[in-house]
């Protein structure tokens, strides 16, 4: 009789991944039963204009042909009854942490790598039975507790339970072992590898390697030749090998940033101006949250084509002060996109971060006495803001009613922000 052990490797590691199905959608549906459970739904960005994207579906909806992506417009024509809903980030986060902490009960090493999906090393979780079991408890768990179902991966590596959790959707278990790669993965194509992107995957079809298998068996030098020193690690992901270890540890943030899609084409640098304040604003605060500060501004263009540019700038010294990142994002934007121009999307990010108690600015005679006054009234405002809300304290610059001034609410707003209620906190059993 085999014991709880014999499941466990002697050597090497036992991960799961752990993917929510349709998270947004299903968050909702387990609220409201009654208005949502088992309807075509989906979260939008602009209910009201009907101008937005899908965000997520339903798997009702996508039974229909609605897609992430897709503008609000064709996914109602190809599904009439398509229920709208606004996003409830707050709520979202809510749930991400519920079933994060439920990861933990398991084990103490979970990395989640965005609110809806994580690793789970349970090499050291003999105690709670076989991986199998573990895995069965966790989803059955998920589904009791938060009315939510979950496709789980089970491998020896993070690579490996990635692509495992995506076998069986929705709610589905699945374990990949290094033996069956050839048999499960050689024969799809490369895009589906994880890791791989579009472009590489593109580059990859254009040196006449289209399929996992055929990655799997490439030639080193012709690899290294086109791809450098990445050829030989893509060489050995498609040959299922990953040695990257569950990191629990929230890592600082390499950029913080934040993008807004403008419900129609702005053209006036003014209303530029405003939704980049908005923007500056919520980067800003975010810096000043994780006490950090940032040397490089950077700006992103999107037109209605679809077309985006990015461009960046250093600064003379690091800040966390949101007039600096405007002024600069301003600078940007009248150096390089021409006046009158269509614009669909903004975003605004900064970038060589470092903690702001390691930061030591040079104050010249011009600004020794105004930067510790400025500072102290940007501590009272966000004081402010914290005890009674984000629109407590506005400029009247920032007043509008783009989607810019909802990166103020913590219901809607999401993208980069989804994550940061991980940061820096700890779940209740640690």
């Amino acid at each position: 009789m085999n014991r709880t052990s014999d499941y466990y490797p002697k050597q090497g590691r036992v991960i799961l991944h752990i993917d929510m199905n349709a998270f947004y959608c299903s968050v909702h549906e387990a609220v409201e039963p009654g208005l949502y459970k088992g309807k075509a739904i989906a979260v939008s960005g602009s209910v009201e204009q009907r101008r937005g994207i899908i965000v997520t579906s339903s798997y009702a909806a996508r039974a229909t042909g609605v897609r992430t992506g897709m503008h609000v417009n064709q996914a109602l024509k190809l599904c009439p009854e398509l229920i709208l809903l606004r996003p409830d980030f707050d709520l979202y986060r809510q749930f991400s942490r519920a079933f994060m902490k439920i990861c933990y009960s398991y084990s103490p090493l979970v990395e989640a790598i965005s609110i809806d999906e994580c690793f789970v090393d349970i090499t050291g979780s003999k105690q709670f039975g076989t991986p199998i079991q573990i895995a069965n408890d966790i989803q059955q768990r998920i589904k009791q507790e938060l009315d939510l179902s979950c496709s789980i991966g089970v491998a020896p590596n993070k690579l490996l339970a990635k692509m495992a959790s995506d076998m069986k959707k929705p709610n589905g278990l699945f374990i990949l072992r290094r033996r069956d790669v050839p048999r499960v993965l050689w024969n799809k194509p490369c895009a589906e590898l994880f890791g791989i992107g579009q472009k590489t995957a593109q580059k990859l079809e254009r040196i006449g390697i289209r399929t996992i298998g055929q990655l799997a068996k490439a030639d080193s030098a012709l690899m290294t030749r086109y791809f450098g020193v990445n050829g030989a690690h893509l060489i050995a992901s498609a040959n299922g090998v990953d040695d990257s270890a569950v990191n629990p540890d929230q890592e600082q943030s390499k950029s913080i940033g934040n993008s807004t899609t403008l419900p129609y084409n702005v053209t006036d640098r003014a209303e530029v101006v405003r939704v980049m304040l908005n923007l500056s604003d919520s980067v800003g605060r975010r810096l000043r949250k994780q006490e950090l500060v940032a040397s490089t501004v950077q700006i992103a263009i999107r037109d209605p084509d679809m077309k985006t540019i990015t461009r960046a700038v250093t600064l003379t010294e690091p800040t966390e002060q949101t007039d600096e990142i405007h002024h600069a994002a301003c600078q940007l934007f009248d150096k390089h996109w021409k006046q009158g121009e269509p614009i669909r999307l903004l975003g605004i990010s900064v970038s060589n971060l470092q903690p702001k108690k390691e930061m030591t600015i040079q104050l010249d005679l011009f600004n020794y006495e105004v930067q510790p006054k400025k500072e102290k009234l940007t501590e009272v405002m966000d004081a402010l803001r914290d005890k009674f809300g984000e629109n407590a304290v506005v400029t009247l610059g920032m007043i509008g009613d783009d989607p810019s001034t909802l990166l103020r609410n913590p219901k809607v707003r999401g993208t980069s922000l989804q994550m940061d209620h991980m940061k820096h906190q700890k779940l209740d059993e640690e």
